[in-house]
């Protein structure tokens, strides 16, 4: 029986990734996807967050609570992306059995996350 993606039989996306190396351990590949919901999740808390700071109507510093509200939101449009494509870094070196790439998104999230508290402190005490 042929196997999926080593005869070209059976196309699976993205081919970018498929195309290249061995099949992986199952248990490798869908420990990465679910790595990859984890960073989907943690993009619609974001987006929830930014869109609640507006929303509520909060007694804080409109100008600063606005700036909080926007970078949880363009960090909850951004995670996706750079969750794909870690995602299929993740998955061409597992099929290359090469060393996993160092993840963007840890220090991507810290940033944010640290940003938009600062702003939201900084609203709290300006108010």
């Amino acid at each position: 029986m042929p196997h999926p993606g080593q005869t070209g039989s059976v196309t699976r996306f993205p081919r970018s990734v498929y195309e290249v190396g061995d099949e992986p351990d199952v248990r490798f590949t869908l420990a990465n996807e679910r790595t990859f919901l984890a960073w989907i999740r943690t993009a619609l808390a974001l987006l929830a967050g930014g869109v609640a700071l507006e929303v509520l109507g909060l007694d804080l510093h409109a100008g600063l609570r606005l700036a909080a509200s926007l970078v949880l939101l363009i960090s909850g449009a951004l995670i996706p992306v750079l969750a794909w494509v870690s995602w299929m870094r993740t998955e061409r070196a597992m099929r290359q059995d090469r060393p996993l790439p160092a993840s963007l998104l840890g220090v991507f999230l810290t940033v944010a996350v640290t940003l938009a508290a600062v702003l939201v402190l900084l609203a709290v005490l300006l108010r």
